[in-house]
């Protein structure tokens, strides 16, 4: 009876193909990579991961605390940094706001609409 079931055992092995197991297991591995990474996007969980935009509130945070930490910034400097930074980041939102008022005024009402959506969507 024992010589039966090696003998099956050798059968089974002679007909499995490690190359062909290898190479389904990469495809297996790939497939469930590029299914989570997908599943990971539409959670918009890449989002998340990122600091904030420079241009909002907590990106200016994150920024000035950044240079006051890497800086050693005194109290003094701090606050002049801070005064200079408002300064720019007011300079910065006026050029925005001006520069989309210059390009909507070169477009029709279709593509003003069509580039306010793409602003928006930027803007996720």
């Amino acid at each position: 009876m024992s010589s039966t079931s090696l003998l099956d055992r050798a059968a089974v092995r002679s007909s499995w193909n490690p190359k062909l197991a290898c190479a389904l297991t990469l495809v297996l591995v790939f497939l469930c990579g590029g299914a989570l990474g997908a599943l990971l996007m539409d959670l918009r969980v890449h989002n998340r991961m990122r600091p904030p935009a420079f241009e909002t509130t907590a990106g200016r945070t994150l920024y000035f605390e950044r240079l006051q930490k890497e800086l050693d910034l005194t109290p003094a400097q701090s606050e002049q940094i801070q005064s200079v930074l408002n300064d720019f980041w007011q300079y910065y939102r006026t050029v925005l706001s001006e520069s989309k008022q210059r390009v909507e005024q070169l477009l029709n009402d279709d593509q003003r609409k069509k580039f306010e959506r793409l602003l928006q969507q930027q803007a996720k």
